[in-house]
């Protein structure tokens, strides 16, 4: 098959959860035997060079247009007042864009488009008038305005909780007015699945979740993780990121480190904000931006993620626990994830229950190497990468009954 996969960026290299999904896929079709062209909008943000994708072989092809996604106040103000598409969305429209996507589709054999996110899901349009009988599959990283409804919803500033309350509306009514034009919906989480039934999707609504490639997770035996450490590690330009951390920092870490001052905690992400880089607490160390999630992640012990607002899959809990981490999270940081409290995650979601597993930990009560292990192997059984290629190959299928 030929599979166009229209990208919100360029998915390279995989260090965040976005590209890790859309650069898996994209890898392992082509090792599957089939042919990729990835149309990537290549952002300030993300900026990549042409050939980023060249060492996947000759089955990949990857054409980048120059997109200007940074935000801008006058911008975001002159959509407020004269657009119809939501701010976020707006910012990935490009005609330049559209014009290539034009280009391809009339000159290659294209078996299926997918398009990566509601980002990108203004192009179905461009699809469907250029290429009519192609089939066009949107794989739903979230359901957007499920999170912007969820920051709002927390947020104190009054103007600031205004404006994040008319863009949640706003992305809403978009998703509603899109994501229904596709021929098929690959939901990350099955919790998103059943929203976008609700919002009217044509079946086939599937769920296929993030994989791992697990030859890029391998454990080193000679690194040994440091005792009564924990780490958090994860795009910091992201908002429920920034809002789980502040959280942790405000309402956990200042008790846990009161009881239990031999506690370690090791911050690691891209694109942290100031208040982030510039701590200076005890027993707090930041490291920014690391090259290699998989080494960062095997020097320390319990992995947190405290997600307050967010949808889709938490890419960095599966790749934790392929390596076989133990993971302290709040009951929406593992949603969408086969993994059982007390068997394979630990899941908490108040202060006062997360510093009680902290102390556990500390005092070798809480059974992390066991938990660990058997997170590693559900990952194994469920989140390989090749059976997450082989959902999406079943599902073009379905929709080419007669190309394939």
């Amino acid at each position: 098959m030929h599979i166009l996969q229209l990208c919100p960026r360029v998915p390279y290299p995989p260090t965040d959860g976005g590209a890790i999904a859309m650069y898996d896929v994209a890898a392992g079709l082509v090792r599957a035997g089939h042919r990729v062209t990835v149309l990537a909008l290549n952002t300030p943000k993300h900026h990549q060079p042409a050939d980023a994708l060249n060492h996947l072989g000759p089955n990949l092809r990857l054409v980048t247009v120059d997109v200007d996604t940074r935000l801008s106040p006058v911008k975001a103000l002159r959509n407020l007042m004269s657009s119809s598409l939501p701010y976020n969305v707006e910012r990935f429209v490009s005609e330049e864009s559209a014009t290539q996507l034009t280009e391809i589709l009339r000159t290659q054999a294209i078996d299926v488009v997918q398009m990566e996110g509601s980002f990108v899901a203004w192009y179905v349009d461009v699809v469907r008038r250029v290429a009519p009988g192609v089939p066009v599959v949107l794989r739903a990283h979230n359901v957007e305005y499920t999170i912007w409804q969820m920051l709002a919803s927390r947020e104190k500033k009054p103007l600031k909780r205004f404006y994040l309350r008319h863009l949640a509306g706003r992305v809403q009514q978009f998703e509603h007015d899109y994501l229904p034009r596709f021929d098929a919906v690959a939901a990350i989480t099955e919790p998103d699945q059943q929203r976008l039934r609700h919002m009217g999707c044509k079946e086939p609504v599937v769920f296929v979740p993030a994989g791992v490639h697990l030859e890029r997770f391998q454990t080193d035996p000679a690194i040994r993780p440091k005792p009564r450490t924990l780490f958090m590690i994860g795009s910091l330009d992201w908002l429920p990121n920034q809002e789980g951390l502040d959280w942790f920092l405000a309402e956990v870490w200042p008790k846990a480190h009161a009881q239990y001052p031999e506690l370690e905690l090791h911050l690691a992400g891209k694109q942290m904000p100031a208040r982030f880089r510039e701590l200076r607490q005890p027993g707090i160390t930041v490291h920014g931006f690391v090259d290699s999630a998989a080494g960062f992640m095997q020097q320390y012990d319990i992995m947190l993620v405290p997600l307050l607002s967010g949808g889709g899959m938490r890419i960095k809990i599966i790749e934790g626990m392929a390596l076989g981490k133990c993971i302290l999270s709040t009951t929406l940081g593992a949603e969408g994830i086969h993994a059982r409290d007390g068997h394979d995650i630990v899941l908490r979601d108040e202060p006062a229950a997360w510093l009680e597993v902290l102390g556990r930990y500390y005092q070798g009560h809480l059974p992390t190497a066991l938990i660990g292990q058997e997170a590693a192997h559900t990952i194994r059984r469920l989140y390989d990468n090749r059976r997450i290629v082989e959902s999406f190959l079943d599902l073009y299928t379905i929709l080419t009954p007669v190309r394939v």
